[in-house]
């Protein structure tokens, strides 16, 4: 059973890296689409319930935002894996820009998320934490970030 939890700026690729990785294998539990905290506490804890991997694709900036899936995940015997989005501004904002209608985030929301971000660590209570980056060659790369956390 596995809990992931995405942590990036908006625009960061967090929902196409979904589609592409996890689509068929997890639930996205995401607020653009749930629109309510009490639909997505009711998803999230119907995953808790019945054993079901799921993905949190909402920027959880900081380690607050990232504790009730935490806690939770701890409860019900879920693995902890984090995916931080290593994106800046600049490469989010154009992907931003592509976006219509209310997909579209305000630039100083993004920047604004941007300023709030906490790497996430193994200290919170992720098993696993990977960092995802833009090469501009080969698109979102991945890599675990062990040396970063043990440091």
């Amino acid at each position: 059973m596995e809990a992931v939890i995405f942590i990036g700026i908006q625009g960061a690729g967090k929902s196409t890296f979904y589609l592409d990785r996890f689509f068929h294998t997890h639930v996205r539990i995401n607020l653009d689409m749930l629109r309510t905290r009490k639909r997505e506490n009711l998803l999230l804890h119907a995953c808790f319930a019945g054993g079901q991997r799921f993905v949190v694709d909402n920027t959880n900036p900081d380690q607050k935002a990232r504790e009730k899936y935490l806690n939770g995940a701890k409860t019900a015997g879920f693995r902890a894996i984090a995916y931080y989005f290593d994106i800046s501004p600049d490469d989010a904002l154009p992907r931003n820009a592509q976006r219509t209608g209310k997909a579209r985030v305000p630039e100083k929301a993004i920047h604004a998320t941007h300023r709030k971000l906490e790497i996430p660590s193994k200290n919170e209570g992720f098993q696993e934490v990977f960092r995802v980056w833009l090469d501009e060659c080969e698109g979102l790369q991945v890599e675990e970030m062990e040396a970063v956390i043990d440091s």
